[in-house]
C-alpha cells in the first residue's frame, strides 16, 4: 500500500480533457495511477490515445479495465445509433446527446474508487467539463459532490477509517479554449489526444471526422485559444 496523501487514480479517456487533468494532477505532485476502460466502445483508437497519454505525462503505471457497456446499449458509442453531425454550438449544450453512455461516469468512478482504496489512495482525478458538455449529467459538479458522499459510505476506508475520498475536477469550470491553454502551460502535446466520436480509420491512418460535438468543440477550442490545431481531420 503506498501512503495516501500523494497519489491518486486518474481516469485517462485519451481525449484532451482527461489529459490536461493528468496532467494538473502530476503538477500538483501526485503519483498518478492512470486508468482507462475497454467499455465496448465501438473505436478502440481512443485507448491507444489513452496509452500515449498516459506515458507521455508520466504516469508510474496504466491499467485498462474492460466492462462491458456495449451489452445494455443505449449510446451512440457502443451501439448503433447514429452520431450527431454538424450541431451548432447551442445545441451541443442543450439535453441530452445520443452520445452519453449511460452511468458510464459513475461506473469508472466506482472502479477508481475501488483501485483508490487498494493503494491507499485517497484522491481521483477526472477530465468532465460541465460548460461545453453540459447535457451530460455525469459531468457536473453536483454528481462528483454526490460520489463523494457515496465513497464515505461505501467504503472500508471510509466506514472503518474516517477517510474521505476527493473527486478532482480540475476542468470542470473551464472553456474549451482555457483547457487548451492550461495544457499547453503544462507541456500536453495535444497531438496524441484522441476526441473524435466518430474518427474514420483506414489501416494505420486515422482521422477525425470534424463534424460530431467532440470534434467541433475541440476546433472551437483551439481557435480561440489562438494556438494551431494538431488534430488530423478526414
Amino acid at each position: 500500500m503506498v501512503h495516501p496523501e500523494k497519489h491518486a487514480v486518474c481516469l485517462v479517456s485519451g481525449g484532451m480533457d482527461s489529459a490536461v487533468a493528468l496532467a494538473e494532477a502530476r503538477a500538483q505532485g501526485f503519483v498518478c495511477h492512470a486508468l482507462s476502460f475497454d467499455y465496448g466502445q465501438r473505436h478502440k483508437v481512443e485507448l491507444d490515445a489513452a496509452e500515449r497519454v498516459a506515458q507521455a505525462l508520466g504516469a508510474a503505471e496504466r491499467r485498462v479495465v474492460r466492462v462491458d457497456l456495449s451489452e445494455i446499449g443505449g449510446s451512440a458509442l457502443t451501439d448503433v445509433l447514429l452520431v450527431p453531425k454538424d450541431r451548432c454550438e447551442a445545441d451541443i449544450g442543450k439535453g441530452v446527446p445520443a452520445t452519453y453512455v449511460p452511468a458510464r461516469n459513475t461506473v469508472f468512478l466506482a472502479v477508481a474508487l475501488g483501485w483508490a482504496e487498494v493503494l491507499g489512495a485517497r484522491d481521483l482525478f477526472v477530465g468532465v467539463n460541465a460548460l461545453d458538455y453540459s447535457g451530460y449529467p455525469d459531468c457536473r459538479a453536483e454528481f462528483l459532490r454526490a460520489f463523494e458522499e457515496l465513497a464515505r459510505v461505501a467504503t472500508a476506508a471510509g466506514t472503518e477509517q474516517g477517510a474521505r475520498f476527493h473527486v478532482h475536477a480540475p476542468l470542470l469550470e473551464l472553456s474549451k479554449a482555457s483547457i487548451v491553454k492550461r495544457g499547453i502551460v503544462l507541456g500536453v502535446d495535444f497531438s496524441i489526444t484522441h476526441s473524435c466520436y466518430d474518427p474514420l480509420v483506414h489501416g494505420d491512418q486515422i482521422g477525425a471526422c470534424g463534424r460530431c460535438d467532440a470534434c467541433l468543440l475541440r476546433k472551437k477550442g483551439f481557435l480561440e485559444a489562438g494556438v494551431p490545431d494538431p488534430t488530423r481531420y478526414a
